[in-house]
């Protein structure tokens, strides 16, 4: 969880200073989208509620991520 946490975090670091994804970043998070959560609410439901929650959280900032122009 502290790995996707960290990744998703970084992109939304460059995010907010550009303004956009950069198409290295576009596409890292089309290939995860494209795995799917499966794994991750796997992982997220094994350590209980909070962090579900926190996993919920963490995806909806993907979704937006992935709503942003890239250039």
């Amino acid at each position: 969880m502290a790995l996707y946490a960290s990744w998703i975090g970084s992109i939304v670091e460059v995010a907010l200073a550009r303004g956009s994804l950069d198409r290295n970043l576009a596409k890292m998070l089309e290939t995860r989208r494209a795995e799917g959560n499966q794994g991750v609410f796997r992982a997220a439901g094994e350590l209980g509620e909070p962090v579900r929650s926190y996993v919920a959280r963490l995806i909806a900032i993907e979704n937006l991520l992935a709503q942003l122009p890239v250039k």
